[in-house]
């Protein structure tokens, strides 16, 4: 059991590991960028229990909240969190989160697609309330901006991810005999 458990902990480091990492793979295109944070979520919540997954997600926040160069081009402290992406970068946990809940047990395809449009949107409801917040702008102009060109994308990558940790697994379960 305790090898589960430190294995599982050193997965869940290296997922924030990852986080940090996909954050910089970016391109702006307005006041939100367009990374590969997206999929590291997804795939946390794909390949961690829910816990590890939460923790993951809690870890890579945390560490770009006291300052670390996690977040999308190379920021980090409060700033960026109080900042209008903030609401974002918080959103990646639930994303993780319901992801991983909908993945439990192996689930269904579907199923677990429905879990992770689910994620998506609580990744984006509170990313875009707090974006309006802190800017003058509408709902509408806030959709605009941060939503409407970034469904389609992060869908995408949420079937990547999906048939990323489907093969990653079916390798790992053949390695283990």
């Amino acid at each position: 059991m305790r090898r589960t458990r430190t294995a599982a902990l050193a997965s869940a480091a290296m997922f924030t590991a990852l986080m940090a990492i996909l954050s910089q793979v970016q391109l702006s295109i307005g006041p939100v960028p367009f990374n590969l944070a997206v999929l590291g979520a997804y795939l946390a919540g794909l390949l961690l229990p829910v816990p590890y997954a939460a923790g993951a997600l809690a870890a890579y926040i945390l560490l770009g909240g006291f300052g670390a160069p996690v977040f999308a081009g190379f920021s980090g402290g409060p700033a960026v969190l109080f900042g209008p992406t903030g609401g974002y970068i918080f959103g990646y946990l639930f994303l993780a989160v319901l992801t991983a809940l909908g993945a439990r047990g192996g689930q269904r395809p579907a199923r677990t697609g429905v879990w992770m449009a689910l994620g998506l949107a609580a990744c984006y409801v509170p990313g875009t309330a707090w974006f309006m917040a802190v800017t003058p702008y509408s709902l509408a102009e806030s959709l605009a901006l941060c939503v409407t060109p970034f469904v389609i994308p992060d869908a995408a990558k949420g079937v990547l991810a999906y048939h990323f940790s489907k093969a990653l697994s079916a390798r790992l379960a053949k390695a283990r005999g």
